[in-house]
């Protein structure tokens, strides 16, 4: 197992990922509309294949998490993959690492909020604002609740 950053060598890598398990790299979400496939990242791969992913931006004096994927849940590698992030945060001198998710991620509210990131902002409709530019986003999330509003997260290194 290792984490290496994304690369042009591994861009391909990265498109097959977004598209097998987002349907598409493109991320609409309150900050932004983001081609994942295009952004700096970190991969965890085991037998050359990836099992965890993370990409980010740089903006003022934070890093936004703006995807993060394990496909193996429970064995440290969303874990090992924002330690990362804050490392890099940290080298350059980032005071905040923040992300977005939406009101029915319930796995990734306890995931973050077990790891000192605290819900900072409440946006209402920020997922109906989204579907109207990315109308393949669901209108019921996970466990059936109705996908309609985004959460902030923050936590200062």
């Amino acid at each position: 197992m290792s984490i290496k950053e994304i690369t042009i060598e591994n861009r391909e890598k990265i498109v097959s990922f977004f598209k097998a398990n987002w349907g598409s790299p493109e991320m609409v979400i309150s900050t932004g509309i983001y081609q994942c496939d295009t952004l700096n990242g970190l991969i965890f791969e085991e037998n050359n294949q990836i099992i965890g992913l993370v990409t980010y931006v740089i903006k003022d004096d934070e890093i936004e998490v703006i995807s993060l994927d394990s496909l193996q849940e429970g064995k440290g590698i969303g874990t090992s993959l924002m330690k990362k992030i804050e490392n890099i945060a940290k080298q350059k001198k980032l005071q905040v690492v923040s992300l977005v998710t939406t009101n029915d991620n319930l796995n990734a509210l306890k995931f973050y909020q077990k790891r000192g990131y605290r819900i900072t902002t409440v946006i209402p409709n920020g997922v109906n604002k989204a579907r109207n530019l990315k109308p393949s986003i669901p209108l019921i999330g996970n466990e059936g609740i109705p996908l309609n509003d985004e959460l902030i997260l923050k936590k200062i290194l």
